[in-house]
Order: C-alpha cells, then structure tokens, then sequence
C-alpha cells in the first residue's frame, strides 16, 4: 500500500526472526514484512546465528517494506531495535563475518565467568556496570572469539577485528562503515559502567576486550549515519537505536519512574524505570541504561527469565504435545486446575533473581490421572511464577510494582494474562498492538528526527488503546500454588 505520510522504518533484529515495520507520528502500522533467522546448537549449551543471515534476512525485508511506502523519500528515518547481548566479530575492510555470532542464550563462557567469581571479580563488575558475572552478557562472548577463533585474533593483531552487538553490525553494514552502539545495547556488554561515557578501561583488561575492536558509544535518539542509497533505493538517516527491552519499555510508554513493563518473547524480560537514580541491586537484579538523549541517561532496573515462549515452542517441537501455541490458552482453560503439576522451566538455566545457569528444567507432580491439558497449563502458569519471583526481588529493591504492562507475542493469551494479574494480586494492562518494541524504536527515531520535542510526547502521539485485567483468584488458591511452586524450585 503506498503512502503519502512521512513514515518511520523500524528494523527489528529478534532472536527468532528479523521484521521491519513501517509507523507513521500516529503510531499506525503501515506496513510489515519478516523472515526467520536459522538457529544453530553445535554443541550442549551453544547457540549461534549466521550474521550474514541476519544482514541479508533485515536487507531483504527493509526493501519490502520500502516498495509498499511507495518509495524511498516518503520514509524519514530509521529505528533500529535488536536481540541484546549477542556478539557479531567482522572484518572492517571487507565487512565480512568472522565467525558465527554468539547469541544471548549460549553458556559456553560457563567456566570463565566461573574462574573470575573465584577470583573475586564479580563486585568490580556489579559495581560499576550494575550487571552479574554470568555467560549472558557479551564481554565474555568477545573474549572467548578472540581465545578460540583464530580467524578472530588474527583480524584483532591486524587491526581489522570489529565487534558488536547486532545494531552495530546493521549500522556498519547499512551505512558502509559507520560502527557505533547505542547506550541501551552498550550496558549490556559488561564493559560500559553505569555512569561512564564510554568503555571502561578496568573492564576492558579484565575481560581482555581490545578496545580499538569496539564502536563509538552514542545515543539513542539523533542522527547515526545514512544508508547507503543503492541499499533501498535512497539514503535515509538512521535516528533511532535501542535494545529491544528498553525499546518495548519506551513503546510501552513506562517513562516515569516506578512503570514497569514485562515482555514475553523467547524470554521474558521486567524492566522498572528508575529514572536518572543509578539502579543498585541487592537481590541480583540488573541495572541497565534504559535510554541516553543528549548524553543524559535514564536508568532500569532488570530481571531477566531465560525461558518463556521457548517453553511453549518445545512443547510443540520438542515434545510434539501441541500443534500450535495458540493451544495452549484453550487447553489451559479445558480444566479447573493443573492437576497438581508444576513445570519450572529452566531448560537453559535459571535467570533473575536465581541465576543458576547450571539447572536444568523439571515436571513436577506427574500421575496417571495428568493429561496434555495439565502440563499445557502448568506451562503457562510458570509464566505469572517466575515473574512473581521478579516482583517480590524487586519489591525489596525498594522498586514494588502497582500494576505491570506486558507485552511480546506470548502476552496475546488472555488466559495468561489474567493469570498473571491473578498471581502477582495486581492490575495487568495490555496494548491493543503487542508490537511495542518496534513502536519504541519508532519513538526513539521520530524524536531523533524532531517530530516530537520528548519521548513523552512520542508515547502520546503513537501509544494506542489499552485492555486491562484484574486480579480475580482467591487469596487461598494464590497461596496454594505459590507454594507448589516453590517447592518444585527447590527441587531445581
């Protein structure tokens, strides 16, 4: 459909798939195009992606969506939001990959994060980066490249080696060159503290990270560098950049502090704005840089769950119980209860506020009266558990919840989302569209593109309508199965 609107291009680099989303200052969605991006487990605990792939899979995608705005003038600007964490090592004279990108899930770093915890390394890096000695974040990632990928060091001895996380690596390759990262992502790395304008130099040598293998540090809003014009037609600024929470944390509209949003993808993700107060946790919870405008932060704080709509899929693919997820709601409500089953899903670990990455997942309380429908609904039951655990670490880290905006395509399931807002014994509110990290990178480039003065006003313009939920379970079942849940955690 062409459009005589100024629109946004939003290119949304996920775990699972790459999207590219194209909004208008309403917020609109004017068009849509996605492909899915290969996973690869070579090992126990390995996951990759082929960063090429990605490249081509957003190209191809961008150019799409382009040719249904009609043409290349009528788009004003690009947001980029992207899978956080994972790591892409390219050469920066032929732009070329290196190596497969280590994505957020792999543990291979397992036993490095191990030996600096034993060195005593964790409270320098939880001080200054507000983040754990854990394989999830990048800086171990990087290390390990350059340790064990020979095409890798040679690049870092020659001078040659970039690396990045995945906005990075589509900056470079859209602009021919430009290699920057947004705050947002930056925090994520392990090597960004809190308060540090740029790479910290006591991080960089503990985890042994070349600096001059690293992108410029900038903002989230303003302008980045153009495409290159043979790319889609024409160039066009990049103005917007965000991780994908903190980018659904801006769509979601939570920008005062205290507003809290939890999205439900392959993971699931809480976020609590804190404002310009540095997030200190003292029930491992992470503090991150929620956006930087003007070299002025906002600050989160972050609780992480390894394993959400991964479950339902290995429920589908893994176990063959399902045919599709959209099951899952029906087959939760085809019966009173679970039957007494809990599944703890920790089939990559434990994340926030437990990190064991060493557990591994359990199926409590199995007879031969349980059927799929039970095991169906202990899955999504797990959902409102782990993230109750989230809210009672963050009720102690002087952040409590009044209410939670979810997002991400598992929150589509009325039945989850009430059970949610049952569970946590607070209001649920759920966008009418769930696509709200596209929509917060939206925002991000129509501010960087000045159609809104402030984020606040981007969210007014471009947030939609809102459905809410409302706790309705008794406070005795509540407690039941808080404390079936608990007990099988134990046994993890």
């Amino acid at each position: 459909m062409v459009s005589s609107t100024p629109l946004i291009l939003v290119l949304d680099a996920g775990t699972t798939s790459t999207r590219a989303m194209l909004f208008d200052a309403d917020g609109a969605l004017h068009g849509t195009a996605q492909r899915e991006i290969a996973q690869f487990y070579s090992q126990p605990g390995w996951v990759e992606h082929d960063a090429d792939e990605i490249w081509r899979a957003t190209l191809v995608c961008a150019q799409a969506v382009v040719a249904q705005a009609g043409w290349a003038e009528q788009i004003a600007a690009i947001g980029i939001t992207n899978q956080r964490e994972t790591v892409v090592a390219w050469d920066r004279t032929s732009g070329e990959p290196l190596a497969r990108a280590i994505v957020w899930q792999d543990r291979r770093t397992t036993p490095f994060c191990d030996r600096l915890r034993g060195e005593g390394a964790e409270p320098l890096v939880q001080a200054r980066t507000g983040l754990l000695l854990d394989p999830y974040f990048s800086a171990s990632k990087m290390r390990w490249l350059l340790d064990k990928d020979d095409v890798v060091a040679s690049a870092a001895r020659s001078g040659r080696l970039a690396l990045g996380t995945v906005e990075s690596w589509l900056v470079f390759k859209l602009t021919g060159g430009a290699h920057v990262s947004d705050a947002s992502n930056a925090s994520r790395t392990s090597l960004l503290a809190l308060d540090g304008a740029d790479w910290d130099e006591d991080l960089l040598a503990l985890f042994g990270v070349p600096r001059a293998a690293l992108p410029a540090v900038v903002d989230c809003a303003g302008t980045f560098g153009t495409t290159l014009p043979e790319l889609l037609g024409g160039a066009i600024p990049i103005r917007g950049l965000a991780g994908d929470q903190q980018a659904a944390t801006i769509g979601q509209g939570c920008l005062a502090p205290g507003e809290v949003k939890a999205t439900f993808g392959t993971g699931a993700f809480v976020l609590a704005n804190m404002g310009t107060e540095l997030p200190r946790s003292g029930h491992r919870l992470l503090g991150t840089v929620l956006a930087q405008q003007q070299g002025v932060r906002t600050y989160a704080l972050e609780g992480s769950i390894f394993v959400a709509g991964s479950l339902v899929k290995w429920l589908r693919d893994g176990l063959g119980l399902i045919g599709a997820a959209e099951e899952t709601a029906a087959l939760a409500a085809s019966v009173p209860d679970s039957g007494g089953v809990v599944v703890v899903p920790a089939l990559s670990g434990l994340g926030a506020p437990h990190w064991r990455p060493e557990a591994r997942g359990l199926i409590d309380g199995l007879s031969f009266a349980t059927g799929k429908a039970h095991i169906a609904r202990a899955a999504l039951e797990a959902m409102a558990h782990q993230t109750r655990d989230l809210m009672t670490a963050f009720a102690a880290d002087r952040a409590p919840w009044t209410e939670l905006r979810i997002d991400g395509g598992m929150s589509a399931n009325d039945w989850m989302a009430q059970d949610l807002a049952d569970i946590l014994a607070i209001p649920v509110e759920r966008p009418a569209s769930v696509e709200t990290t596209a929509l917060g990178a939206a925002m991000l480039a129509a501010v960087g593109s000045g159609w809104f003065d402030t984020l606040q006003q981007a969210a007014a313009a471009m947030r939609g309508p809102v459905r809410r939920f409302m706790p309705q379970m008794d406070a005795s079942v509540r407690d039941e199965r808080i404390a079936r849940w608990d007990a099988a955690l134990a046994k993890v």
